[in-house]
């Protein structure tokens, strides 16, 4: 199994090449599996508890269940992967049955940060964007998708976003293999990868 990790900020384009990756490959090769199902559970904690989060940091990610899972898969073996709601900030108790493939594609912000997760990875690659590219994308996807209004996704990227992406995101890029800078005419990078998958696979 090859395991490619796909980090970069929020709103730079990682779901994009993603796709371009899976667009070019066999179907029913390629499996993709997002740190953001991976958000530790807080049903403990209240609705106005879940919302003071720092979401941005790499302790609010289930890193050892991430990890543990991607063994299992590894061993040719199912997982049950978590879904998590944005909306109510919560894991929903629903779970996805992922089913292991020739390559497994893992992508969120934080993946680089750990350096278990880190050493799993065969392939790291980091996307790069603007960073008032990455808030009007974020601004974009929050308010269409989850229900977010402007005044609180503008403190939330103040606040949290933008300082944990200065620490502990854009550091990463010393760890990756290929950096992706994300724009409608960069194919080279892409072609590249496809050319390292294509060859392993």
């Amino acid at each position: 199994m090859l395991i490619i990790g796909i980090a970069g900020g929020t709103g730079c384009g990682k779901t994009t090449v993603v796709n371009k990756i899976l667009n070019e490959l066999p179907e029913g090769e390629v499996g993709v599996i997002s740190q953001d199902s991976y958000y530790k559970d807080t049903s403990h904690l209240s609705y106005d508890e879940r919302i003071k989060i720092n979401f941005d940091h790499p302790r609010s990610i289930d890193f050892d269940l991430l990890a543990s899972h991607l063994k299992t898969l590894k061993q040719n073996t199912p997982i049950e992967q978590p879904v998590y709601s944005f909306v109510k900030h919560n894991r929903t108790g629903d779970t996805t049955l992922t089913l292991p493939r020739k390559v497994m594609i893992i992508e969120g912000i934080l993946i680089l940060t750990n350096p278990d997760l880190r050493d799993m990875f065969d392939i790291k690659i980091f996307v790069h964007a603007d960073s008032d590219e990455r808030l009007i994308r974020r601004l974009k996807r929050d308010i269409a998708e989850r229900g977010r209004d402007l005044d609180e996704i503008l403190t939330r990227y103040q606040n949290t976003l933008k300082p944990m992406h200065n620490q502990f995101i854009e550091p990463m890029k010393e760890y990756a293999d290929i950096i992706i800078p994300n724009n409608k005419h960069n194919t080279v990078a892409i072609d590249i990868v496809k050319t390292i998958i294509a060859e392993k696979l």
